[in-house]
């Protein structure tokens, strides 16, 4: 006869055999195998970019209007893009335009105050989210389909009627106040905001940033007018993704948005890029630090730019694990912590091209020189096949994640509807990055990069470095960060 403890035991026994055999497949299948080395393993291709069906139409008041049904979840989500940004807010007002971002939603509605309005949306597992960065603003929405029709209303209230409350007012100034005191912890954080100061100016719009004076001059009647005058539905495109019926959220967007009469006054053009960035080398002091943080480039281009496929392309070449800095620089010279360049072109004004990395105090002018380096080896030699095809499925590879979800593709396709690009830009961007060859790359860094014409800003010791700062690109000048007290 079996005993209990028996009968547990063989049941462990069996339970461990089934286990190991349809977890590991048995020993033979299994243990028969070695892994196979990274560079042997396949893939199959990426699927296709397919644009979904999506409806896109206009109010009376010019609000433009896409509607994109997806019913995998019982969750809308909306967006509204407003042409609005700090790139138009006035100079001594700085400030300005992300304050107004702010508190459209934080200052409350003119019909339910903040601490309201945060209840309702808690109860409802809802959220409202808004924020105005340089070139456009952004509010959104996510709610379940039940309570979409409540979330809709609160949604177009803060667009419509954000109240300003003095006393949230205060309170988003004073987190500011805060930032601006702690601008100048972070040695990464320095050298990335000072160098694109030097490559823009810092009177320009897409560099310049707020200070005590500046946030002293905005008040309630700056904020409201700020509103009303880049609030406007012929400035916005509205965009909603999810579990909804298209005739009912046709009604539901005329009604809380048809009656807005629009009242524009004439805006501003999009600012300019006024200045050449200074060619040389620029200095900020960091006497606590045993390591260097550099940038080193120059203005660069638009999106609109004929080159700028085979330019992403030459980006690629630099970049990544498998690029020329990180295997050349850091893994085979060992001369920085990291390393890497960007070709940043932007929608509608100039972008920068830049090459950046972290070393040690004592070698950076050897990192200097490796990168400029590298730059000028994209004009002089042609690279080789195989990094031509890293780069390109580099780019191909990741680009196909921006379209992960239907809200990720309508979202593209408002930001170029925004910025004036066509709706097919998607597939421009494919074919042209598959189109790229060896010898483009090269005659786009000849026509492009300019190695001897470098912006280059250093973090770090001034002691240390004092030997080998004269050897960098003249002329040298140091920049000063103090935070300037309110006059």
């Amino acid at each position: 006869m079996i005993s209990n403890r028996q009968t547990v035991r063989y049941a462990t026994l069996l339970l461990l055999f089934l286990t190991f055999f349809f977890f590991w497949g048995g020993p033979t299948l299994t243990l028969a195998a070695s892994p196979k080395h990274y560079q042997d393993l396949t893939f199959p291709p990426l699927p296709e970019i397919t644009l979904p069906k999506y409806e896109r139409y206009q109010l009376a008041n010019g609000l433009t209007v896409y509607l994109l049904p997806d019913h995998d979840w019982p969750i809308v989500r909306g967006t509204a893009l407003i042409r609005v940004g700090s790139r138009w807010e006035p100079a001594d007002q700085a400030g300005l335009a992300d304050l107004t971002g702010d508190l459209i939603r934080n200052g409350g509605t003119r019909n339910h105050p903040i601490e309201e309005l945060d209840t309702l949306l808690a109860d409802r597992a809802a959220t409202i989210e808004t924020g105005f960065g340089v070139t456009a603003g952004q509010v959104s929405f996510t709610a379940l389909r039940e309570h979409t029709p409540d979330v809709f209303t609160w949604f177009s209230e803060i667009l419509q009627a954000p109240a300003f409350d003095l006393e949230q007012i205060a309170v988003a100034k004073q987190r500011r106040r805060g930032q601006i005191a702690r601008r100048n912890d972070q040695p990464e954080s320095i050298a990335g905001r000072e160098f694109y100061r030097l490559i823009y100016g810092p009177d320009s719009p897409y560099s310049r940033r707020p200070e005590y004076a500046t946030l002293e001059r905005i008040d309630r009647q700056a904020l409201v007018e700020f509103a009303q005058t880049y609030i406007q539905p012929s400035q916005m495109i509205l965009g909603i993704v999810g579990d909804f019926d298209p005739p009912a959220m046709r009604d539901l967007i005329q009604a809380q948005f048809g009656p807005w009469q629009p009242t524009p006054p004439a805006l501003p053009p999009i600012p300019t890029i006024d200045q050449q960035p200074p060619i040389g080398t620029f200095f900020i002091n960091q006497p606590q630090l045993s390591q260097s943080y550099i940038y080193t480039g120059h203005l660069g281009d638009t999106l609109r730019d004929p080159d700028v496929f085979a330019l992403y392309v030459m980006n690629g070449v630099l970049n990544g694990f498998g690029g020329r800095l990180f295997n050349r620089i850091r893994s085979q010279q060992g001369l920085a912590y990291s390393v890497y360049a960007a070709w940043n072109p932007e929608y509608d004004y100039p972008g920068v091209f830049f090459g950046m990395g972290q070393t040690k105090t004592a070698a950076t002018l050897a990192f200097f020189n490796a990168l400029q380096q590298e730059f000028r080896r994209l004009q002089t030699e042609p690279i080789q096949a195989n990094e031509l095809a890293y780069a390109q499925d580099a780019i191909l590879n990741s680009f196909i994640f921006n379209f992960r979800s239907p809200a990720q593709t309508l979202y593209r396709l408002m930001r170029y509807d925004y910025f004036g690009y066509d709706s097919d830009y998607i597939f421009q961007y494919q074919q042209g990055v598959k189109a790229t060859t060896i010898t483009d790359v090269q005659r786009v860094a000849q026509a492009h990069l300019q190695p001897e014409q470098l912006t280059t800003l250093i973090v770090g010791n001034q002691t240390a470095l004092a030997l080998e700062l004269a050897q960098f690109p003249q002329p040298i000048q140091e920049i000063e960060i103090t935070i300037p007290n309110l006059n």
